[in-house]
């Protein structure tokens, strides 16, 4: 995606005038107690500054892992910040169990913002950020965020990068479709990604899934797919699947697996590292690189990739 969900909010959203030009609320909406924060349904993964591709050094396939993590992390704080620092103000106008927050802008912004609360008969509630291009009078509003919230901690968000892009084309040249799926008491984080990237100079269509699971001791696992067409050999779309897990002292195993469309054979591979996040052993079956290491020293013996 060519723009981060991170970007989107700091630039296009959380650079209004809101919070300079309202009184915050003393008794906010209920809804922001129904609303995970950021810190609810950030991805926990040990962290280490070491650095190396070696047995005996840094695991790049753990760098890659906490990379991943960091970006989710921000994606879905910038949501969950946003949301939860406009419902600590005072709604603009309310209309049964229907409550609004906005417009809003400053007078320079290329676009203005409304953030719209609906309490339902189950408890949860329903919202939606709308954006409207303030260039094009005419049209309405177009919904860049919206999601569903109950006040157990379960609910789903879901960012449109092409309407932001509509709201406000100066600051957001993203494309597709993000989804949210959260369980704060039972500790997951699912996403659904539909986006376009280029490829070899043609446009072309990726979709990513993530399925984040965390035990109550602080162990992880984690996997993520990628539905793309990843070579020059052909037009058509490779699965590509990467699992990692890693117990509480920060010990792990990440496993790979490229297959489908032009690969003539499924490729695997396999690094495990130790509590100090140092690779103890690495091997593929493509022979990118040589086998090293004692695979016996893996914190988890099995690959069990998702068929």
């Amino acid at each position: 995606m060519r723009t981060t969900l991170a970007a989107l909010i700091a630039t296009g959203i959380l650079g209004t005038s809101l919070v300079g030009c309202v009184q915050q609320n003393d008794d906010p909406h209920p809804v922001a107690r129904a609303l995970p924060t950021a810190a609810d349904v950030r991805i926990d993964l040990p962290e280490s500054a070491a650095g190396g591709n070696v047995v005996g050094q840094l695991a790049p396939w753990y760098v890659a892992t906490r990379d991943v993590t960091r970006m989710l992390n921000g994606g879905s704080a910038f949501v969950l910040i946003l949301v939860h620092t406009i419902v600590l103000f005072p709604p603009t106008t309310a209309d049964g169990d229907t409550y609004t927050w906005g417009p809003w802008s400053e007078a320079l912004d290329p676009a203005e913002y409304r953030l719209t609360v609906t309490e339902l008969a189950d408890g949860s509630y329903d919202w939606a950020l709308d954006g409207h291009n303030k260039s094009e009078p005419t049209l309405g509003f177009d919904t860049v965020v919206s999601g569903n919230a109950l006040p157990g901690g379960t609910g789903r968000f879901t960012l449109d990068f092409d309407a932001a892009e509509k709201v406000n084309p100066r600051e957001n040249d993203g494309q597709g479709v993000i989804g949210a799926i959260y369980d704060v008491p039972g500790r997951s984080l699912d996403l659904d990604v539909d986006t376009t990237e280029d490829h070899a100079g043609t446009p072309t269509p990726v979709h990513y899934e993530y399925a984040y699971r965390e035990a109550a001791d602080g162990a992880g696992d984690m996997v993520f797919q990628i539905f793309a067409d990843t070579d020059d050999a052909g037009a058509l779309p490779e699965e590509a699947t990467i699992r990692s897990r890693w117990q509480k002292t920060g010990a792990g195993r990440a496993d790979l697996r490229l297959r489908s469309g032009d690969l003539p054979a499924a490729i695997t591979a396999s690094e495990c590292w130790d509590r100090s996040f140092l690779r103890v052993f690495y091997t593929d079956s493509a022979r990118w690189q040589p086998t090293e290491g004692d695979a016996a020293a893996c914190a988890f013996a099995d690959v069990d990739l998702p068929q």
